[in-house]
């Protein structure tokens, strides 16, 4: 992977610490979804889905299914290296439990509109405890779209 591709790549996974730093720290913030809110619905299964490719190692599927700002950062051959490089050596997932869902109108580095922060509490057979954090975009279709996943 070339050197521009690989900062693309490593920007695109990183995007979601970025985007969970500015949702716990950023003026605005609206906090934790209750269950009964529609968009928290929505979003979490939009996140689920997309994780569920990503889970069979489908970066084709699960890149042609993200959203806009995703596809920008990095080719599908870039996407495709960089799941494998990611989650190969966490081995099958085991448990996926969600944790909070947070919505946003703004923040650094993105124009206004509607994000949302799905986080999750993962085990792998070769890692028993991951933080997945999948950052989605409503987009002008009005379906929330993934632009950004990290793993801590």
């Amino acid at each position: 992977m070339r050197e521009a591709g690989r900062r693309r790549a490593l920007l695109a996974l990183a995007g979601a610490a970025l985007a969970a730093a500015a949702f716990a720290l950023g003026p605005g913030a609206t906090g934790t979804a209750r269950a009964q809110d529609p968009r928290a619905a929505e979003a979490q299964r939009a996140a689920r889905d997309w994780l569920a490719l990503t889970d069979r190692f489908d970066s084709v599927g699960s890149r042609e299914v993200a959203g806009k700002r995703f596809k920008d950062a990095m080719t599908a051959d870039e996407w495709s290296l960089a799941l494998r490089r990611e989650r190969s050596p966490l081995g099958t997932l085991e448990q996926r439990t969600l944790l909070q869902t947070l919505f946003e109108k703004s923040f650094s580095g993105l124009p206004d509109g509607d994000y949302a922060l799905v986080s999750f509490r993962s085990a792998y057979s070769n890692r028993a405890e991951v933080r997945e954090s999948v950052t989605l975009e409503r987009e002008a279709d009005g379906r929330w779209r993934v632009i950004g996943y990290f793993l801590r």
